[in-house]
């Protein structure tokens, strides 16, 4: 059986980074998306197994939005062997990308440091009664 795309193997801590891309250049003169907008399309990014959102889990450790709009994100998984490690990246830069004001985007799966569920907000703790 050949099976397409990444494999778990690609999501490993190895020093080789995973960048997955969406959206596209914004037309000169486009507003460009305030860090509000970007952590609200953040929030509706979920990992399926878990009921609260990737920005309260503390999954997200960097957004930088430049000049032009483009925005480049830093995100860490619960685990190397998270079940949707070969999607989550993606999912996320296609919720970014779809914000108004936001043009490319690439987000970076990093491993260092290592998350913990102290990384996790109050509320994020409370939903999965984590204290």
């Amino acid at each position: 059986m050949m099976i397409e795309g990444p494999s778990l193997n690609d999501f490993m801590p190895s020093g080789t980074a995973f960048i997955a891309r969406a959206g596209s250049k914004l037309v000169p003169g486009t507003a460009i998306a305030g860090e509000a907008a970007i952590i609200a399309a953040l929030k509706t990014v979920y990992d399926p197994e878990i009921p609260v959102d990737i920005y309260e889990l503390g999954l997200i450790y960097e957004v930088n939005t430049g000049a032009d709009g483009a925005v480049s994100i830093k995100m860490s998984l619960t685990a190397p062997g998270c079940p949707v490690a070969g999607e989550m990246p993606g999912m996320v830069a296609r919720a970014v990308a779809e914000t108004d004001g936001v043009g490319e985007v690439d987000v970076e799966l990093v491993w260092d440091p290592p998350w913990t569920k102290d990384r996790m907000s109050e509320e994020a703790q409370v939903t999965l009664d984590m204290w």
